[in-house]
């Protein structure tokens, strides 16, 4: 009775070893463990995705280059026209010399656009190209956020599976200890069971956590690829340190960054737009001024006659406006007013999540702090007094057991804090554009 009671003890007292050292999170528990490359950095993460030839990005670069394009050969005059014909021609000789105003004529015509419509339309085409490389930049920018929420949530998820695993473990040495006391009579089987059960509850914990390892890795590597398969480097600072382990540039503070906003891509697309309505406007102005094409021609005549020369001057003559230019003004400048809008409001929205990433980012910290120097102390101590408790033999085997599970959610709540605020931070280095471009 003695040796079951003292080796139950030991493996109680191993058990509580175990539970209070912090869990291995991200980089000791990874798969593959013979995988022999370097781990992958969370800077490392956002630099292979950057340099990645992804189809998302370089849409936008060739819809530039063809607008680029676009401008040089909208800016230019229409092709000349050239006029061919044979005049007064009789038909009752079919003789060339009969007639004196027989004569074949060859002439060219040259129109020329209202106003300064070529140089207006060239200048709205480089604003719709400056539209596209602002895409451009926020793509990146999109990229970079992607991959370190990516990175973090696979990380989160290896930390969990070490967690739980060596919770697993010990809760497994705990119904051994369970099955040996119960044999000498000394407890029931109800402890038994219900140590069974929460053994069974996380071994259905590992599975989902496989499967969010999985799904995570998925999602990492549509944008690494296959260094998405490497081992996850660990923070710099330990666990717990927040981002700044994850080497997450810190954040201005919140009035900075709210000066920024008018410098984030999103706002450069809605400024480039406005700037292609204004031209708009002015190429819709221009349709005020008359249109005008000369021509020129040259007749020759059969026989001893003159050849005849001719130059031409025809206008296009807006008279009646109402209806055509007018309407197309006021269009124009509705649509101004339009893009002006949507500036407006894309603005607001970047207002909104800063205000809302900054405060969450700040009570974050303020909550991983809390569970660093405060929660996860008390949970360590309820799991030392529960194991003091049971070998006085005031408290039950279920209590023990319990408290070991408490201390497990309170490990993986930190990670999960720890996790977040990080990604807060993804988030608003993605509104700063800081390490982004």
């Amino acid at each position: 009775m003695l040796h079951t009671r003292i080796r139950a003890c030991a493996l109680v007292v191993a058990l509580s070893v175990a539970m209070v050292l912090p869990g291995n999170q991200g980089h000791a528990a990874q798969p593959n463990q013979g995988y022999a490359a370097q781990p992958l950095s969370l800077d490392e993460a956002v630099t292979i995705a950057l340099g990645a030839n992804d189809p998302t990005v370089t849409r936008f670069e060739e819809r530039a280059r063809a607008l680029d394009d676009r401008a040089v050969s909208d800016s230019q005059l229409p092709d000349p026209k050239l006029n061919l014909g044979l005049l007064n021609f009789p038909t009752n000789s079919f003789r060339y010399t009969q007639e004196p105003m027989t004569r074949v004529q060859v002439g060219v015509k040259q129109a020329f656009p209202r106003g300064k419509t070529l140089s207006l339309t060239r200048k709205r085409r480089e604003a719709e190209a400056r539209a596209e490389r602002a895409k451009l930049a926020l793509q990146k920018r999109q990229i970079a956020l992607d991959t370190r929420t990516a990175w973090l949530e696979l990380y989160y998820w290896l930390g969990a599976r070490g967690t739980v695993g060596e919770s697993r473990q010990a809760v497994s040495q705990l119904i051994e200890v369970a099955i040996s006391i119960f044999a000498t009579g000394h407890q029931t089987s109800q402890d038994v069971l219900r140590a069974e059960l929460e053994l069974s509850l996380l071994d259905d914990q590992v599975v989902d956590v496989e499967r969010r390892i999985e799904m995570a890795r998925a999602n990492l590597s549509r944008l690494v690829g296959e260094d998405a398969q490497r081992p996850l480097a660990a923070p710099r600072e330990g666990r717990g340190t927040g981002a700044r382990g994850f080497a997450l540039a810190m954040p201005a503070p919140a009035e900075i960054l709210r000066q920024r906003l008018s410098l984030h891509p999103s706002i450069g697309v809605e400024d480039a737009r406005i700037r292609a309505r204004d031209h708009d406007i002015d190429i819709a102005r221009q349709q005020y001024k008359p249109g005008w094409s000369a021509n020129v021609g040259y007749g020759a005549r059969g026989g001893d006659r003159a050849d005849f020369a001719s130059v031409g001057i025809a206008l296009d003559i807006p008279l009646f406006t109402g209806k055509r230019q007018d309407r197309r003004l006021a269009a124009a400048k509705r649509q101004r007013q339009v893009a002006r809008l949507d500036r407006d409001a894309r603005l607001l929205k970047l207002n909104e999540m800063l205000e809302r990433g900054y405060a969450d980012w700040s009570r974050l910290g303020e909550r991983v702090e809390l569970y660093e120097k405060a929660v996860v102390l008390r949970a360590t101590n309820t799991t030392e007094a529960a194991l003091g408790a049971y070998r006085a033999g005031v408290s039950d085997f279920a209590e023990l057991i319990r408290s070991r599970l408490a201390e497990l959610n309170v490990n993986l709540k930190l990670l999960r804090l720890t996790v977040d605020r990080g990604q807060a931070q993804a988030r608003l280095l993605y509104l700063d554009g800081e390490d982004n471009e």
